[in-house]
């Protein structure tokens, strides 16, 4: 008998646990830089940082 195949990668987070859709954008070295560093102060992840810097942004 033929063992089943296993899926390649991380499994599927059950529903409710991922964030969202991914959203594609470009910075340049510099600004990318600038972003981590200030992630990194924060003890943030820089999709952390940029998250809640743009949550902030749209609260004003």
């Amino acid at each position: 008998m033929k063992q089943a195949k296993t899926k390649v990668g991380r499994p599927r987070l059950p529903k409710g646990q991922a964030l969202g859709k991914p959203t594609p954008i470009r910075f340049q070295d510099d600004e990318r830089a600038a972003f981590e560093r200030a992630a990194k102060k924060e003890g943030l992840t820089l999709s952390e940082w940029i998250r809640q810097t743009l949550k902030e942004a749209t609260q004003k």
